[in-house]
C-alpha cells in the first residue's frame, strides 16, 4: 500500500491563494453594492406601491417587506388617468419605432460597411456629428418640421424624429464591418445582388445587434417624454408617460399612487428585455473582434 505524501504548500504560493481570495472578496461585494443601488430604488417603488393605507412610508427603520399588502394603488390609477388608453400608444409608438430603426438602421449600417458610394464618408462623420448634437438643440426645429408638414398632435408626429437614430445606424456599422469580405465575395460570385447578400449573408450574422438595437429603441420611445409632452396636445393621444404625470399633480401626498403608475410604466420594459436578453448579450460582442 503506498503512502499518501503531503504536498507541502509554500508560503509564497499560500500569500498568492490569501490575495485571490481577498480580491475575489472585494468584486463580490463591489457587486452587491452595485446591485443594492440599481435595484434598490426599484424595490422601494414596488414596496410602497403595495403597502396599504395606515402604514407609514416614512418610518425608521425604513420597511421594505409591505404590511398589509393591497392593490388599491393600482387600480386607483386606473380611476385617475385612462391608463390602457395611454399605454396602447406607446406600444403603438413604440413598436413603430422598433421597426422602422431595425429596418433603416441594418440598411443604412450595411451600406456604411460593405458598399462603396460617393459621400460614404461624409455619412458616416454626420452619423457622429448627429450623435454629439444634444437634442435639446434641435428641439424647435424638429417640432416646426412637424408643425410644417401638419403632423403635430399626432402619435406620427411622435414616432418619425426617432425613426432611425444615429447610435444604431453605428452599431449595425461596426457589426457589419466584422462580416469577413470573403463571405461577400463569395456571395458575389455566386451571383448574388446587393440585396440578397443583404438578406441572406449579412443579417443572420448580426441578429445580437439587431436585438441590441430593438431594445434600445423600444427603451427610448417607452421613456420619452419632452418631445410627446411638447408634439401632443390632445388628452387622448399621450403616451403613457405623459399621461402618468397627472398622477403627481393630482395625488401629491399619496406616494402609494404615484408608485403604482411607475410599476406600471416599467412592466413591459422588463418583459421586452427578458424576452430578447439573450440575443442582446451576445449581439454586445458581435463587431468587437472582426473575423
Amino acid at each position: 500500500m503506498t503512502a499518501v505524501v503531503p504536498v507541502e504548500v509554500s508560503p509564497a504560493r499560500r500569500r498568492l491563494v490569501r490575495r485571490r481570495r481577498t480580491l475575489n472578496a472585494w468584486r463580490y461585494a463591489g457587486l452587491v453594492l452595485m446591485t443594492i443601488v440599481c435595484l434598490g430604488p426599484l424595490l422601494w417603488q414596488l414596496s410602497t406601491s403595495l403597502k396599504g393605507h395606515g402604514v407609514d412610508l416614512y418610518s425608521s427603520p425604513p420597511q421594505l417587506w409591505p404590511q398589509n399588502a393591497s392593490l388599491d394603488a393600482y387600480a386607483r390609477v386606473g380611476e385617475i388617468v385612462p391608463i390602457w388608453q395611454y399605454a396602447v400608444n406607446s406600444l403603438v409608438v413604440a413598436a413603430a419605432v422598433v421597426a422602422t430603426n431595425v429596418i433603416g438602421a441594418t440598411c443604412a449600417g450595411y451600406a456604411l460597411a460593405k458598399m462603396d458610394f460617393r459621400g460614404k464618408r461624409l455619412a458616416f462623420i454626420l452619423f457622429i456629428v448627429a450623435i454629439l448634437v444634444p437634442g435639446e438643440v434641435v428641439l424647435i426645429a424638429k417640432y416646426m418640421l412637424t408643425l410644417s408638414m401638419g403632423i403635430n398632435n399626432t402619435l406620427l408626429g411622435v414616432i418619425l424624429p426617432s425613426a432611425v437614430g444615429a447610435l444604431n445606424v453605428l452599431l449595425m456599422r461596426n457589426a457589419m464591418s466584422a462580416i469577413p469580405n470573403e463571405l461577400e465575395e463569395a456571395g458575389i460570385i455566386d451571383g448574388a445582388n446587393a440585396w440578397q447578400r443583404f438578406r441572406r449573408l449579412a443579417v443572420p450574422s448580426v441578429r445580437g445587434t439587431i436585438a441590441v438595437v430593438a431594445i434600445f429603441a423600444f427603451v427610448g420611445a417607452w421613456d420619452s417624454f419632452l418631445w410627446p409632452l411638447i408634439v401632443l396636445s390632445d388628452q387622448a393621444k399621450y403616451t403613457l408617460t405623459v399621461g402618468l404625470n397627472f398622477l403627481q399633480g393630482t395625488f401629491q401626498g399619496d406616494p402609494r399612487v404615484i408608485a403604482a403608475g411607475t410599476m406600471i410604466a416599467i412592466l413591459p420594459l422588463v418583459v421586452f428585455f427578458f424576452v430578447l436578453q439573450r440575443y442582446f448579450f451576445r449581439g454586445i460582442g458581435e463587431g468587437a473582434i472582426k473575423g
